[in-house]
């Protein structure tokens, strides 16, 4: 199971009269043709010349079972969720996005400037007249509901129209997610984008942050700890293959639920008993706050006897930081400090 964020999407609108239809069917011909002509080798500029690919290029790049191949360098770029959005801008390639979307908090201090001048196309998913209108020629999505089919933004219908798109490496990697892949995610997108050297920077100072906290951590004995994400007949948890276990892992933790291989599982309150953890991992977001998800917990007669609501042992990182983003440094640092308090300064 993937996190529920993954089959979140806003609803396209009924109802759209004919004119609204033939407007659409117009723009996106027009997007195809003019995304088609920047994307051939060797694409006819209005002068009539040739203009060719860049040093470096054609760059194919096959993600999530679909192979795309650059021609050059998207110039229009729109993200689809805070992950996506931050990547992006942590490489420097604010100028070459025209939209954004689906924030789940607000974004790193450090991008905010940035953030700011790039059109927020929807409060979470555009439609697929909103993509339409940007006239992108990538598209980029953090969750796989980015690109719903039941929305009207699949794949192959964004690329028909002319729009290439790439999906996080999170969906579909077979197996464990960690900081390696976090890594492969921004190499790729830089080597998309023709900035690898950004990338190089970029994950430098992401490993110069798991360094220090590492080297301040020290050897700890694992502390046991639950993730928990929602829900209240059962939970919603960290499974062994996300990046929220490896963050658990680095932090100097043990998720009880590592052994269920899959991102996000759902477990009863029984098992959470059966595997006595000693702190709980609370992930924050949406409408339903910390304090809220506290009480639950510690209103659980199920929980009664677990260590960590025994001794009201909780920590919290927002789910912005638990996705394979640029934020899983900070996120580590943030935990290690909650889950081993004695070790830092």
């Amino acid at each position: 199971m993937r996190h529920p964020a993954t089959r979140i999407a806003a609803r396209p609108r009924a109802g759209r009269d004919r004119p609204r239809r033939a407007a659409t069917v117009l723009a996106a011909l027009t997007l195809t043709t003019l995304i088609a002509g920047c994307g051939a080798t060797g694409a006819r500029t209005n002068a009539g010349a040739r203009e060719e690919s860049p040093a470096g290029f054609p760059v194919t790049v096959t993600n999530c079972g679909e192979t795309t191949t650059y021609q050059r360098p998207p110039r229009r770029a729109v993200t689809m969720n805070q992950h996506t959005t931050e990547i992006m801008l942590a490489l420097g390639l604010d100028d070459r996005m025209v939209g954004t979307a689906y924030l789940d908090d607000r974004i790193l201090a450090e991008y905010r400037d940035e953030y700011r001048r790039i059109p927020v196309l929807a409060e979470r998913y555009p439609s697929y007249e909103a993509l339409l209108k940007q006239a992108p020629d990538f598209v980029y999505g953090g969750y796989a509901s980015a690109f719903g089919e039941q929305d009207g933004r699949s794949r192959k219908r964004l690329r028909e129209a002319g729009m290439r798109t790439h999906l996080n490496i999170a969906n579909c990697t077979d197996g464990r997610v960690g900081i390696s892949e976090v890594h492969e995610e921004i190499r790729t997108i830089a080597k998309i984008f023709d900035v690898p050297e950004r990338a190089r920077e970029l994950i430098d100072r992401m490993n110069a942050t798991l360094s220090e906290t590492q080297r301040e951590l020290g050897e700890v004995e694992p502390v046991s700890v639950f993730v928990y994400d929602s829900g209240t007949k059962s939970a919603l948890t960290a499974g062994g293959d996300g990046i929220a276990d490896s963050i658990v892992r680095m932090s100097g933790g043990r998720n009880v639920f590592a052994d269920q291989r899959d991102g996000f599982v759902d477990v009863s309150w029984e098992q959470v008993l059966q595997r006595r953890p000693e702190r709980i991992l609370i992930l924050d977001y949406g409408s339903t706050t910390v304090e809220q998800k506290k009480r639950l917990l510690l209103s659980k007669p199920a929980l009664a006897n677990v260590p960590a609501i025994k001794h009201r042992r909780f920590a919290v990182l927002p789910l912005s930081t638990a996705v394979a983003g640029v934020r899983v440094p900070r996120a580590v640092a943030e935990l290690s400090e909650q889950l081993h308090p004695g070790r830092f300064r």
